[in-house]
């Protein structure tokens, strides 16, 4: 399969954007998606349709069609929020019609992204005009919860959950609320998914799985074997290539 990210789009927020390819001559395949703490916006070919994934808690099997065209955009942990206008945990392992959140304005982009001319790139064409209308869309919203940059930062570092809200001058619960609507996921939940995410990127790079383990901030290659296995449902060596 052709998947391929692009360069992050102008607009506070957004991780990147991407586009995968299944050729026509392939057989039907399903993609494995792994919980990222991210929400994407897909427009999705031949049947012209706009949804939005996620974010995840466990592995999420994906049909692909020979010929399908898939363009995304991919918002960061905890910055979907105000521009799709509903809380996170809304759309916690769900793949949700965009136009049951933006309505009329979901209808006429994809008609948009439909309309694409052939060549010499219509996927390039398609991942401009999804990026432009999702970047408007997102400087016209309402700021990202001031937490949300801090909570990630500080679980990404290992830091514990009551550290966490100490330092955003939260109680615990009240962590978990506001976290729940940002990101989708409790704190603790929240930490487990950037953990994983850290080691499949150190894995990648080539480095040992024992060196991956402690780099993560696993206790141990057992632990972060047993964890990797929660989320993504198989070893983290079955998951080395970016596509799957």
């Amino acid at each position: 399969m052709g998947y391929r990210e692009l360069a992050a789009p102008a607009a506070p927020g957004l991780a990147c954007a991407w586009v995968q390819t299944v050729p026509a001559s392939a057989g039907r395949l399903v993609q494995r998606v792994v919980p990222d703490g991210c929400v994407d916006l897909i427009w999705w070919s031949p049947d012209a349709e706009l949804m939005v994934a996620g974010p995840d808690t466990g592995p999420m099997p994906t049909p692909l069609a020979p010929g399908t065209t898939l363009v995304g955009v991919r918002f960061a942990p905890g910055r979907a929020v105000p521009a799709l206008g509903v809380p996170a945990d809304a759309l916690r392992d769900a793949r949700v019609p965009l136009g049951d959140l933006w309505g009329a304005s979901a209808v006429r982009l994809a008609e948009t992204l439909a309309e694409a001319v052939p060549e010499p790139s219509p996927a390039a064409r398609q991942a401009d005009a999804l990026i432009a209308a999702v970047a408007e869309r997102v400087r016209a919203a309402e700021p990202v919860d001031p937490i949300v940059q801090p909570v990630v930062a500080g679980l990404a570092s290992g830091a514990s959950v009551r550290d966490v809200a100490d330092a955003v001058g939260l109680g615990e619960r009240q962590l978990r609320r506001r976290a729940l609507a940002s990101f989708g996921y409790g704190p603790k939940v929240l930490q487990r998914v950037l953990r994983f995410q850290r080691a499949l990127r150190e894995a990648r790079a080539g480095r040992p799985l024992a060196e991956v383990a402690l780099a993560a901030g696993y206790a141990d290659q057992p632990h972060m074997s047993h964890e990797v296995r929660e989320l993504a449902g198989v070893p983290l060596s079955a998951l080395l290539t970016p596509s799957s």
